[in-house]
Formats: structure tokens, sequence, C-alpha cells
């Protein structure tokens, strides 16, 4: 086996804290260049796709030291969020939460991010038993690690990376799919235009004539969600999904997440489960976020959610969701600096009824899209736990790649 050597994360090159160019300024804020945080990142990601928040061309001349190159390794180092990582496949800039390499000559970048998540206890033994656990600069670039030479770093990288490359292909399979499906909805019930013609409006309604306008819960039950005790070490460690909003984001159905119920403890509020298909819209501070469930689940109190009356309904709302985020906004805000919409005041959300028999079209339709969805997302499961148990091996030299036949 290769000779492993002693370095520190700082001899994989230069390390960057990043930088949060100042609020009260829009100008910084126009789009340009992603602006990445914590929130953008899960502990799955690999490169790192979209952002909530760009910064503009002002806030890059501005800050030029803190922006990031291409094949840089972007690292979370606080709180909870010790360990969200990317890659950056274009130049970015990051909040101060995050510590970044951008690699020396010597150094594999797809490596340096496989090693930093491989070692993400370590880094958080640093960051010591504080309320808020914090690896600064000087801190994160010192830790000690074992590391191999550059030939046995772009092994492990390319035998790790080929999960990861197939999970990128099947995530934009599901873009795809997704999108396929969105933009149907959007001719369709927004455009108000089928297979190429224009529906006939009706001036009272606004609406197509056969069209009514409805409230969401006429489309479902719609659910709060409610967190079982925490005072009940019984009620958790099981494997029934808890979802709470950060699980939901970015993803078409929520498959996993933090924190599982056991039977005891979603038996205990057995009102509060939901079924597959049902949907997921978070309503209390991040609003809008909105997902499908994979199986019988539960949520916390941030979530309302519908069980369908009919499947007909499920797809058709779920293109509606899409464009509730400023809905929520304007009806949960009453003054308040954080967005909290309500049970009643979800359920009355108005919705265009469109005529069953479209709705039946619509579902028929793209009902196979969203299996397909499914089933890749699992594909994808699968293939983030094969990775995971490798990972370790690798990184410790427990598999000596020597004799491994990898094009690099």
């Amino acid at each position: 086996m290769s000779e492993w050597e002693s370095f520190r994360i700082k001899d994989f090159g230069k390390v960057v804290t990043g930088k949060t160019p100042p609020t009260v300024d829009k100008e910084f804020y126009n789009k340009g260049y992603k602006f990445v945080t914590p929130t953008d990142l899960d502990f799955n990601s690999y490169y790192i796709r979209h952002t909530q928040r760009e910064v503009s061309e002002k806030a890059r001349n501005r800050y030029p030291n803190y922006f990031l190159p291409p094949d840089s390794v972007s690292y979370t180092c606080i709180g909870a969020t010790i360990g969200k990582s990317c890659l950056n496949r274009e130049y970015v800039l990051t909040n101060q939460q995050i510590n970044s390499i951008i690699p020396n000559k010597s150094s594999n970048a797809r490596f340096i991010y496989y090693y930093l998540n491989a070692i993400t206890p370590s880094i958080v033994a640093v960051a010591g038993g504080a309320a808020t656990p914090i690896v600064n600069k000087s801190s994160f670039e010192s830790i000690k690690i074992n590391v191999p030479p550059l030939p046995t770093q772009q092994k492990i990288a390319k035998t790790l990376s080929n999960y990861d490359d197939l999970i990128e292909n099947n995530l934009k399979r599901i873009k795809l799919l997704e999108e396929s499906a969105r933009l149907t909805y959007e001719e369709w019930f927004l455009r108000f235009r089928i297979d190429g013609k224009k529906l006939e409006i009706d001036s009272d309604t606004g609406l197509p004539f056969g069209w009514e306008c409805k409230l969401m819960k006429d489309f479902g039950e719609v659910v709060t969600g409610k967190t079982p005790s925490t005072d009940n070490e019984s009620y958790y460690g099981g494997d029934i999904p808890f979802v709470k909003t950060p699980s939901m984001h970015g993803n078409t159905y929520t498959l996993e997440t933090a924190d599982y119920l056991t039977n005891l403890g979603a038996n205990s509020q057995q009102n509060k489960f939901l079924s597959k298909n049902s949907l997921m819209v978070s309503c209390i501070g991040t609003a809008g976020v909105y997902s499908l469930v994979a199986g019988n689940c539960q949520t916390n109190q941030q979530i309302n959610s519908i069980r369908f009356y009919k499947d007909e309904y499920t797809f058709y709302i779920y293109g509606f969701a899409g464009h509730l985020t400023n809905v929520l906004d304007a009806i949960g805000s009453n003054g308040a600096t954080m967005t909290n919409v309500n049970k009643t005041k979800f359920e009355n959300i108005k919705a265009p009824m469109p005529s069953i028999d479209l709705l039946e079209r619509f579902h028929n339709t793209f009902n196979s899209n969203f299996e397909s969805i499914l089933n890749i997302m699992k594909q994808n499961q699968l293939l983030k736990e094969a990775r995971d148990i490798l990972l370790p091996r690798l990184m410790t030299g427990m598999i000596d790649t020597d004799d491994m036949d990898i094009a690099i």
C-alpha cells in the first residue's frame, strides 16, 4: 500500500472563510454568482446545484479574495450543520459559516471532498461542547490528517465519484421528468391552453367555462403535523419517517429524514399519519417548501399536509404548490418577522378546480413520471448507502488501491 503522510488540512491548499456582503445594499444580491450557505447544502450533496440567493458582479469586485474558483471544496463549520459540504463547479461566494479549500497542484478536489466527509467526527470534536460549536479557520486548517500520494488520492476519488456521478445523472433524469409535468401544468392550468388551443374564459370568474374556484380543503383533508413528546425516548429511533422542513428541500418525494419514530411514538398520534402521495407544505418560517410523501410518515407542526380525496388531485395540486410561496407569506405574516400559516388559513387558500376530465387526463399523463421519479430516488438512496460503506474503508487504507485498475 502506498505510504500515507501526516499533513494538516491547510496542506491541501488555501483555506478561505466566507463573507456575507451587507444585506442592506440590495445591489450586492443581484443575479450573477451562487451565494452558498449551509441551508443550500445537505449531507448527501456532491456539486452545489442551486442556492436560495445569488450575489452580483459588484460583490465579486468588492470581495475578490473571498470568491472560490471551480473545483474548490466548501465545508460547513458551525453548529448542527457541521459536515455539510460540496464541490463547486463555478465561481461562488459562501457565507462565514463555511470554510473552503482551494486545492493546490498536489491535491485532488474530489478526494478532499470525500476525505472531509470521512473525518467529520474529528472535526466536530475540534469544535468542542459549546451550545453552538464552531470550527474557526485557524482550527480547521490546523487539523492533522493522514493523506496518500496524489495518484492514490485520484484512485480513491474516482472510485467514490463513480457512485456520485450515477447519482448526478439520476438527478438530471428526475429534473427532466418533473420539468415535463411542470411545463404542462403551466400550459394547461395557468395559460389555459390545451393541445395548443386557448380555452374560452368566463368573464365572471376569470376561469375557463366549467371550472370553479375551490378551497384547499375541498381537495383533501388538511393535517397539521405534531411532534410526539421528546421526553419519551421510546417514541424515537424506529423506522417511521418524521419529516421536518429541511428534509423536504429540493425533493420531489421525501425519503430520508433526520428523525424517525417508533410504532409506539407514531401510534400516540395516529391521526397524523400520511400515506403515499399526500402533499406536505411548510407553513412556518421558510414557507412554501413542498414535497410528496413516499410512504407512511408523520411531520412536525411546521408542516400542513393534504391527504387527497381523489388520486386525480395529487399532481395537479403538487403543481399548484409550486406557486404558493408568495401566497403563504402574504396570509401568514400578520406584521410578524416569521411567516406562520395555521391550518385554517391553509385550508382556505383558493385554488381553481378544473373539469374532472382534464384532471384525470393530467393525472394519467404524468402518474408514470412521478412513479419513475420515486423509483430513481430509491436507486439514489441505495447508491448513497453503498458509497458511504466504501468511504471509510478507502479513507483509512483498509482497501489497498495500489493494485486497482482504475483509469484516472
